[in-house]
């Protein structure tokens, strides 16, 4: 019988982090999310967004536009949105459909209301160490690293895939972190994962690697998703621990779904409460005096 492998439990360590936020001052300021196009995929994400936000009784707002709009006039409504006094933050849900400029419509957020991390002047900021919060991705590798107790002291490290969602600003990240940091592509040779501490994912294609390629007591921090069958999979085939040598069975990984998903949205709604921090109402009950007399 194979061992059982240690899963890390994204949506028990997101219940536990908004339950922390739920016991902190909210902000008074709405969350606007702009949905581009009619991708069931991300009509879900926005969902599961606005759902957290209710659970934290944050007024979260979807704000659907169409792509026929183009790129200036989307930015322009972008722009605008997010300089309302009363928007607190900004979220512009990608990918964006095809040809639409992701880069330059996100660009119409400015910094202390881009809670996502996406602007380039954002990016700018966090690879130079200089970011007010910290891009959500990273801060969910970061939350994984410290649960499962790695140090990235003296490891090997390989981040697959670099996109500006996951990629790119995970590998800037640990480059400051780490000695040895292998940035891989899909179709690269996957042997060097034999020699990693720590794969970090987010390819989106589903049984990128598996469990024959990694070290013995690998960590897995999988952000990758792809629809197969109508199933949600990710990069890594965590079914392909069930056949490996009990021996070896030592690796740890994020499942998917239920894994980085879940953590991901909670650290974005803790960067919406540090953006924040000067337009919050305190969730404490107040003592009413109606009703008193002098």
């Amino acid at each position: 019988m194979p061992l059982a492998m240690p899963m890390i439990d994204g949506k028990k360590i997101a219940a536990e982090l908004l339950g922390r936020l739920k016991e902190k001052p909210k902000p008074k300021k709405f969350f606007a999310g702009v949905l581009i196009g009619d991708d069931p995929a991300s009509e879900s994400f926005q969902k599961l967004k606005q759902d957290t936000a209710k659970g934290l009784g944050i007024d979260y707002r979807i704000y659907k536009l169409a792509p026929a709009l183009g790129n200036d006039a989307l930015r322009e409504k972008v722009g605008k949105l997010a300089a309302g006094k009363t928007c607190g933050g900004v979220i512009v849900q990608l990918p964006l459909p095809e040809p639409l400029n992701a880069t330059y419509i996100v660009n119409a957020i400015p910094p202390e209301k881009d809670p996502d991390c996406l602007s380039e002047r954002t990016l700018g900021a966090h690879y130079n160490n200089r970011a007010k919060v910290l891009h959500p991705a990273v801060a969910t590798v970061e939350e994984v690293l410290r649960r499962a107790k790695v140090d990235l002291k003296g490891k090997r490290v390989a981040v697959i895939g670099a996109g500006m969602l996951i990629g790119k600003p995970i590998a800037v990240w640990l480059m400051r972190k780490v000695s040895e940091l292998y940035v891989l592509g899909r179709g690269a040779d996957f042997a060097i994962l034999k020699n990693c501490d720590v794969v970090i994912s987010g390819a989106g294609k589903a049984g990128l690697f598996n469990a024959e390629t990694l070290k013995e007591g690998a960590l897995v921090v999988d952000f990758g998703y792809d629809s197969v069958g109508g199933k949600l999979l990710g990069d890594f085939d965590s079914s392909s621990l069930a056949t490996r040598h009990s021996s070896l069975a030592t690796i740890s990984y994020t499942p998917t779904p239920g894994g980085t998903g879940p953590i991901l949205v909670a650290k974005l709604f803790e960067n919406f409460y540090k953006l924040n921090e000067k337009s919050l109402v305190n969730n404490t009950p107040q003592l009413s005096l109606s009703g008193l007399t002098r």
